[in-house]
């Protein structure tokens, strides 16, 4: 076993109304994979800050190659041999795969810069990293993989000695998984360390040599490969046993009635004849890979992308939906996959961001808004929700991602849609965040709402629908009731499976 390269111990953060780490120890060897879990809200984002330059800690010390060191800056990390790959990926599309990796570093002659010696550069070091990418393509045509695949370049063009990952796999399909995974093997050869921070179970069983488990802003332990055991590890992150294997309660919903009802729905990019029915208190699920047309017929029934045949009727009578709000005077609301670009305005507060979608309600007849009451109306559903916030005054920016997905609820719930549709509901959450958003999903649906959950996560779908609609190549190619469904049996449907409605 190697000595560790990155030594952090009693590193302690915080902010006005926030102690974010409480006296946290955290190591990382050479050529290891160390796996950093937490619920939303541990500490593990405020370290990576730490320990990248972008926030300086309060106490503690960190040893970085068995000198102590002060971090000061991001520039002064990546050269000392400790660079990050964030969540949001940090690119300039307009610019070449070459000068994203080298900006600011750019070879020259004389005054000038060597456009030709960059782009030699920038291809002996894809080529030495085994990334099969030209070094002259512009970054904004590159799929999301490809664009982390630069983001590591560029990050290992420091010569970083440690790498920090934050949620990397969250908006990649399994085939770029399995690339970035291939590429962890081959940094892990040469002798880099790297810290993989992940809420996917399935990431630790495969990548960790090590895990370290946050909880609340305080170190809880570590445990060595051998001794990882997944239940264990959610048991040291929520501080509570959470049992992954439930599904919901057998239910005929036979007798209940349609509330949404979708026929022949057809769109000239994907989808053909996608037939569906969604009962009232009923949990739907769609469930496919990724591109089989699950998130495009959500958005083709909402009215935010055209539909070229097919008809929607909502409690029996036709539906005239042609814009999303349209949908919403319908009673459907609509969470999409990407809370921060599409579902959020991050740079509001909690208030605005609940009352978004019911606006006219709170607002006079010059246009503005009642905060009194609106604040007045927010606490209630924060409150119902659980919601942790200090106040609905706070910038949702600063909230963690599942509370981030609550106040997007909440915006529905205040305009009282009878139909919601759920499009990954627990991208990048944590386990225990999940399990409430699974627990809420369940109350409303006993309350009579109706709910549509697109996953690509097949335990989630198992844990919460009582149906599911598996999807491939924009067609419906079956449907299962919950009691009779396993992942083996929707994986065979995703693949190659016939219609069987």
């Amino acid at each position: 076993m190697s000595d560790p390269i990155l030594v952090v111990e009693g590193i302690s953060k915080g902010f006005p109304g926030v102690q974010a780490l409480k006296g946290v120890n955290l190591e990382v060897r050479a050529g290891e994979v160390l796996v950093l879990v937490g619920e939303n809200g541990a500490g593990k984002s405020t370290l990576m800050k730490i320990l990248s330059g972008i926030y300086a800690k309060d106490e503690g010390t960190i040893t970085f190659e068995g000198r102590e060191v002060e971090l000061t800056s991001p520039l002064q990390a990546q050269h000392l041999g400790i660079t990050i790959i964030h969540q949001e990926l940090n690119m300039m599309p307009d610019l070449t795969v070459a000068q994203n990796i080298y900006v600011g570093r750019e070879p020259r002659t004389g005054p000038f810069l060597s456009e030709r010696r960059l782009n030699e550069q920038a291809a002996e070091l894809l080529k030495r990293l085994g990334i099969d990418l030209d070094a002259k393509r512009r970054v904004g045509d590159l799929t999301v993989a490809e664009q982390q695949m630069v983001e590591i370049a560029k990050a290992l063009s420091f010569n970083a000695k440690v790498l920090i990952m934050d949620e990397p796999t969250s908006a990649l399909t399994d085939a770029e998984v399995e690339t970035l995974f291939q590429l962890i093997e081959q940094l892990k050869a040469k002798g880099t360390g790297i810290v993989y921070i992940s809420h996917r179970m399935d990431e630790l069983r495969r990548l960790a040599d090590r895990v370290t488990v946050l909880r609340d802003g305080a170190y809880i332990g570590s445990l060595d490969k051998a001794e990882i055991d997944i239940a264990k590890v959610i048991e040291m992150m929520v501080g509570r046993h959470v049992d992954e294997s439930t599904r919901p309660a057998v239910k005929d919903f036979s007798a209940a009635p349609v509330v949404l009802d979708v026929e022949g729905l057809s769109t000239k990019s994907l989808l053909s004849d996608v037939s569906f029915e969604l009962r009232r208190g009923e949990i739907l699920g769609f469930a496919g890979l990724m591109g089989a047309g699950r998130t495009e017929t959500a958005r083709a029934v909402i009215g935010a992308d055209h539909r070229d045949g097919g008809t929607i009727r909502i409690a029996g009578r036709n539906a005239r939906i042609r814009q999303p709000e349209d949908a919403v005077k319908h009673g459907v609301g609509y969470l999409s996959e990407d809370r921060k670009l599409l579902g959020l305005m991050l740079d509001q507060d909690v208030t605005f961001n609940t009352v978004l979608a019911s606006l006219s309600s709170y607002t006079n007849a010059l246009g503005w808004m009642g905060d009194r009451r609106a604040k007045n109306q927010t606490k209630q559903y924060v409150q119902q929700l659980r919601v942790k916030t200090p106040s609905v005054n706070q910038v949702v920016k600063l909230l963690s991602g599942g509370n981030q997905q609550k106040v997007v609820i909440a915006r529905w719930l205040m305009r009282d849609c009878d139909i919601l549709i759920f499009d990954e509901p627990t991208r990048g959450i944590d386990i225990g965040a999940k399990e409430e958003i699974y627990r809420l999903m369940q109350q409303l649906a006993d309350a009579g709402k109706s709910i549509i959950v697109i996953s690509s996560e097949l335990p989630e779908i198992l844990r919460v629908a009582n149906r599911i609609v598996v999807f491939a190549n924009g067609r419906i190619k079956g449907t299962l009731r919950n009691e009779e469904a396993t992942q083996e049996k929707i994986m065979h449907l995703a693949a190659h499976g016939e219609e069987n409605r």
